[in-house]
């Protein structure tokens, strides 16, 4: 592929169909955006929280960069790829280093204001792209090369985020890699070996997770509070909060619902009687009375307000602003004339659909809680940046598409 010099890419200002913008993806996420800082609020009432206005501002800055990464050719990223993705990993040491990396709840995920395990995403993106764009994928030979580097390019900033740890960021990145490696056509066999590779880890967990529960009933520990009792009599990397999240799948009959199944029963409860309408804004009585946690209820469990307050009807409207951006996200990685066009907005899509997917899936008990947030709509700062570079990449690909012939 051959590429321009940098600096053609900066020349971005003058008028060229590169001035056409596709507009059906901002109105969504305003709506999304919209949505997260109402229910921020309402979330936050009982407690009179500030974090609404903090989303507010983390969101008007998360616009600016969206348009500012939308203004830039896609290509030029290639050409600073290697260092942006240094820099990432960089950062994901710098926030191990007692005194550099910050501490909350026993993880060290914070580095000064922001979450590095958030521009990792943007870093493997962009990584991935980069060496799926400039090898060849063909040959038996050509394929376990590239798979090679995509093997230490994702799995370093993979083991870092994990050892913070941070399951709920690095759970996020397969997928998005796996849809970029299925539109470069490699061999099926891959995929297949991946799937029963996946199934068998699975089974790992799975068992690890039941044995964990025996060895707590068995010497009489309690699963919220008797942590880092298993960990030395397992070889499996978890830790039993994240076994905690899993017990309810895996034996439910063994857990106290008001201990680690607590967090999703009440999300259960908040969803369900929701019913049409809702019962009204700020008016939801799980998070207003405080039984849908408050340290929760504003990020990972976001959706559940919203579901309690405003129904059917609410929850549909955000699932359908969702639907839009995913569809148009599709649609742009149709339109796009190369393979790096192509590349980055099923991997933003794909990524985002992840999210949207998990987080959902928890507030409604169909998965573990994990943590994933619900993109412009939980609070934080770091991943609303994250999300606005991440759809201004798509819009550049939209925005550029026309510069190939």
């Amino acid at each position: 592929m051959n590429l321009p010099a940098p600096t053609e890419y900066l020349s971005v200002f003058k008028p060229t169909t590169r001035t056409q913008w596709d507009l059906l993806t901002p109105l969504a996420l305003l709506g999304l955006s919209l949505f997260g800082i109402a229910f921020i609020y309402s979330a936050q009432v009982p407690v009179n929280g500030t974090d609404w206005q903090k989303q507010a501002g983390f969101l008007v800055l998360g616009a600016t960069v969206y348009v500012g990464v939308s203004l830039i050719d896609y290509r030029f990223w290639l050409s600073v790829v290697h260092w942006l993705y240094a820099a990432c990993v960089l950062a994901l040491v710098l926030v191990l280093v007692p005194g550099i990396g910050r501490e909350v709840y026993g993880s060290r995920r914070w580095l000064f204001v922001f979450q590095p395990s958030e521009t990792a995403k943007i870093g493997v993106l962009l990584i991935t792209a980069s060496i799926l764009v400039h090898s060849k994928i063909g040959t038996v030979t050509q394929s376990l090369g590239t798979l090679g580097k995509l093997a230490l390019a994702v799995g370093a900033p993979m083991f870092l985020i994990l050892r913070q740890p941070d399951l709920k960021s690095a759970i996020v990145l397969p997928p998005m890699v796996f849809s970029m490696l299925y539109v470069s056509k490699l061999s099926a066999r891959f995929f297949a070996g991946a799937l029963g590779a996946f199934l068998l880890l699975l089974g790992v967990v799975v068992l690890d997770t039941w044995r964990y529960a025996d060895f707590m009933t068995a010497h009489g520990y309690d699963f919220t509070r008797d942590v880092h009792k298993y960990e030395p009599h397992t070889w499996v990397p978890l830790q039993d909060y994240q076994r905690n999240r899993i017990l309810p799948f895996v034996a439910p009959d063994k857990i106290d619902p008001m201990g680690v199944a607590w967090n999703q029963r009440q999300s259960l409860i908040s969803v369900g009687s929701g019913g049409l309408v809702g019962k009204g804004w700020t008016e939801g009585t799980q998070a207003r009375l405080g039984y849908l946690p408050r340290s929760v209820a504003h990020n990972d469990f976001i959706f559940s307000v919203i579901a309690e307050e405003k129904g059917f009807l609410g929850s549909l409207t955000v699932l359908g602003l969702f639907g839009l951006v995913l569809f148009n996200g599709i649609r742009i990685a149709g339109s796009a004339r190369d393979r790096l066009g192509i590349l980055l907005a099923l991997g933003v899509t794909v990524l985002f659909a992840v999210h949207v997917f998990v987080n959902i899936a928890m507030t409604i008990g169909l998965v573990p809680i994990t943590g994933i947030p619900l993109p412009f709509i939980s609070y934080g700062g770091s991943f609303v940046l994250s999300c606005c570079l991440l759809q201004g990449l798509v819009q550049s690909v939209w925005r550029f598409r026309k510069d190939f012939a």
